[in-house]
């Protein structure tokens, strides 16, 4: 586990504005000028800028933009079968089809009484995806209330439709008044004496929520950080989906090509960069390839793992990818035990040297110790690299975009995320590359990237300040971002370069160890992987 350290004070002074302020502004000098606010909604909108002092060189800004807007409405979107007119009949239901069962389906709900429509649904162009239409939607009634539409979509499933009741304001609509509530960490190093540092709780394969991970270390404050695995059968809930690195020690594999945040103790030096790897076990005058580090054998999840998995090497986010022949190394920061399985397991002790060689493999490791694991085909290839008494060699090391190895160092954290949003101070927002965008199920990218949901994204800005960022989402009392959105948000900013961290229901920030935010989660504050945290001065 990171480092505990003592409790945070938090000092107070609070500044409201209608425009963000310059590090070195003060409240009486800095004018208010209409180009700094977000860009969300008509330009008329207002909007509020709250700023409070956490410690020297941190400050929280609170931005709230907008009011209700009554023209946003309740609706039920109903689930599309794939349809007699379907390119795929047997596809099960999805939020978007094409036209033809679209109107299929609409014209079935209006034989049955209930009210229908036909929306198209068109998405915006990104750096590496066209936009343009995603698909056609059906919805039905419109409501003031929730609770209309939730009855409207009782009555629904009662005659055999499947569907959800959702607020017209999630949509993504430009002309949308709000409300928005965006809340912004910025650590400037000039002045900032604490730690910055990622931290992912007593082990890797359990969650805890941010706010435990805050409170344990004694943090100033703390946002949610990367995607992980949230079902047991997508591997050990808790792991990091992607890169990991904790203190200059790799303990996750990158999703191959997606790119990470890299933070500093000191807060400087903040970058995005997009990361391979290649790991190695030798012995015996062999050296064999590993597969992974810190996980399920068999189970990578957001894929963008080795040739042979199925279905894809490439990123392909929310999609556990599975191999049958795989070598994975362990450290004990992973758990209490490795996983349990069919196959071999070669545990090494402190020294590096081979203390056991177990099948089934699972089981706990010796303090400081590792351990391989290997099933399928890699079993014969493990058995004959590795005998009791033996030295074995695990190396793995990360590399950057242009193939060159990176050594992180002591103080040095990666945590994983994706899409990008900005690169060097232009929108740059990248779905398809890091696998949000999935071949013949334009419904992912409607629900996950096209409509607001809360989002935490990170970034750099052009005075080298660490920005962390959380939006909330999934209420009529605050809309959240599409990755657009989010990718606009941060350029109005000022970041430099800047990534989507885990949103949803993991969004959260801490402040002196109290959820600033509203969490969406229905049973509240979510279990997380990892987070960041910002901590006072070291006593």
């Amino acid at each position: 586990m990171k480092k505990r350290l003592c409790g945070a004070g938090v000092a107070l002074g609070v500044l409201v504005t209608m425009g963000a302020l310059p590090a070195q502004a003060s409240p009486a000098t800095q004018p208010v000028r209409q180009a700094q606010t977000l860009p969300l909604g008509p330009s008329d909108l207002s909007e509020t800028r709250t700023t409070t002092t956490l410690q020297p060189g941190v400050t929280l800004t609170r931005i709230v933009r907008g009011a209700p807007d009554s023209a946003l409405r309740w609706t039920v979107e109903v689930s599309i079968p794939g349809g007699e007119t379907s390119p795929d009949p047997d596809a099960p239901p999805t939020a978007l089809k094409d036209r033809a069962s679209a109107d299929e389906l609409a014209a079935g709900l209006k034989r049955d009484g209930f009210q229908a429509r036909v929306e198209q649904v068109t998405t915006s162009r990104t750096a590496d995806y066209a936009g343009g239409t995603l698909g056609w939607r059906v919805r039905g009634g419109s409501f003031d209330a929730q609770s209309d539409a939730a009855s409207e979509q009782a009555r629904l499933k009662a005659a055999g439709y499947a569907g959800s009741a959702v607020y017209t304001g999630w949509d993504g609509d430009r002309t949308d008044r709000g409300p928005w509530r965006v809340d912004v960490l910025t650590i400037d190093p000039r002045r900032f004496h604490g730690s910055l540092e990622a931290s992912y709780g007593p082990d890797l394969e359990n969650r805890e929520t941010t706010s435990e991970l805050s409170n344990a270390a004694g943090a100033t404050a703390a946002v949610n950080a990367g995607f992980f695995v949230l079902d047991p059968l997508a591997g050990a809930p808790g792991d990091p989906a992607g890169v990991g690195v904790y203190d200059g020690r790799l303990l996750s594999e990158p999703v191959s090509g997606r790119p990470g945040l890299v933070t500093h103790t000191n807060g400087r030096r903040t970058e995005i960069t997009r990361f391979t790897w290649q790991g190695r076990v030798t012995g015996r005058g062999t050296s064999l390839s590993l597969s992974g580090v810190n996980r399920v054998p068999g189970l990578i999840r957001n894929c963008g793992g080795g040739a042979h998995d199925i279905p894809t090497a490439l990123p392909l986010h929310d999609v556990t990818c599975t191999s049958t022949d795989e070598l994975v190394a362990f450290t004990t920061d992973f758990g209490k035990r490795t996983p349990a399985g069919e196959g071999l397991e070669a545990v090494l002790d402190a020294h590096d040297r081979v203390v056991e060689l177990r099948t089934p493999r699972g089981g706990p490791l010796p303090a400081g110790g590792r351990s391989v694991q290997a099933t399928g085909r890699r079993v014969a290839e493990l058995t004959a690299l590795a005998r009791v008494g033996d030295h074995l060699n695990i190396k793995a090391a990360l590399l950057d975009g242009r193939g060159h190895p990176v050594t992180p160092s002591p103080g040095t954290d990666i945590v994983n995320g994706g899409p990008e949003l900005v690169r060097d101070g232009r929108l740059h927002v990248t779905p398809a590359t890091d696998g949000m965008v999935r071949p013949g199920d334009p419904s992912f990218y409607y629900g996950w990237v096209h409509k607001r949901n809360p989002r935490t994204l990170a970034g750099v800005d052009t005075a080298g300040r660490t920005v962390l960022v959380t939006a909330d989402g999934r209420s009529t009392g605050a809309l959240g971002l599409s990755i657009t959105e989010s990718a606009e948000i941060a350029k109005s900013l000022g970041l430099r370069d800047a990534i989507n961290l885990d949103g949803g229901g993991s969004t959260t920030m801490v402040i002196g160890g109290k959820v600033l935010n509203q969490p969406s989660d229905a049973t509240g504050e979510r279990p997380v992987g990892d987070a960041l945290l910002i901590l006072p001065r070291r006593s």
